[in-house]
């Protein structure tokens, strides 16, 4: 199957937020994207702080973004560029239907 768009999802550590908001506001999206504070777990305690460690929770900000597939792998590039080492995790899906109700 031969995918014309894509969500990619992005897990960001807080203190690089407005990096990152700066980075995608220069991408061209017909959707523009979203972004909210979520909870993190994981079972590793990597680069936690001791209350990250006792909650069991670590801060982070996901971003969404809506791409054609022409634009994913320019995006990519970009974060791969800008933000190497920073910890962000990053998912892209395929997006099957999408429209305005």
């Amino acid at each position: 199957m031969n995918y014309q768009e894509f969500q990619i999802t992005l897990n960001v550590p807080p203190s690089i937020e407005e990096a990152v908001v700066d980075c995608l506001l220069t991408i061209e999206a017909e959707h523009g994207f979203s972004s909210l504070p979520v909870s993190s777990h994981d079972h590793r305690n990597e680069g936690l702080s001791l209350a990250e460690q006792v909650t069991g929770r670590q801060k982070q900000i996901r971003f969404q973004m809506y791409l054609a597939s022409s634009d994913l792998n320019d995006l990519l590039t970009v974060l791969k560029a800008q933000f190497t080492g920073s910890g962000i995790i990053y998912r892209v899906v395929p997006v099957l239907d999408s429209g305005i109700i």
